[in-house]
């Protein structure tokens, strides 16, 4: 019958419901342009002994249309959408146009690789690129001599 919540609570319950239901009507698919998450793509980065293997997910993009610059010690990418459709009818009047045009960009914080040696690719929409680490040296054991074994004497 009754809500067993107090009353104040039942008040910010009604404005939470009422807030909920405004976000649900924006965050429809109509609006998703003018979101903030239209301007970012999803990413996968793994990491090996050797490598990061970085995949971004960028369907209709050609390759001329993508961006990727290592300038120490962020690694961008960015991909660019200028997209045009136009629908005439018999008479060539315009019915529809769309129009799509935006930058869409991420960028990662990386040191100690081999920006000489990074590979990238592209195929069916997924962005895909190698960046190797830079190799640590391994070091080297430096043998300490006795002072009468080196055979030569300093004067």
């Amino acid at each position: 019958m009754f809500d067993l919540v107090p009353f104040g609570k039942r008040r910010d319950d009604v404005f939470g419901v009422l807030a909920k239901s405004l976000n649900e009507v924006f965050n429809d698919e109509f609006f998703a342009p003018m979101t903030g998450a239209a301007q970012s793509f999803r990413t996968d980065i793994r990491e090996s002994g050797q490598a990061y293997l970085i995949e971004a997910e960028l369907p209709g993009f050609k390759k001329e249309e993508i961006d990727i610059d290592y300038t120490r010690p962020y690694l961008t990418i960015k991909a660019v959408r200028k997209e045009e459709n136009a629908q005439e009818n018999e008479e060539h009047q315009l019915v529809r146009r769309e129009r799509r045009y935006g930058e869409y960009v991420r960028r990662f914080y990386v040191q100690d690789i081999a920006e000489d040696e990074i590979r990238a690719s592209l195929k069916d929409g997924m962005l895909s690129l190698e960046v190797p680490k830079q190799q640590k040296s391994q070091g080297k054991r430096i043998e300490i001599q006795d002072n009468g074994s080196s055979g030569e004497q300093l004067q």
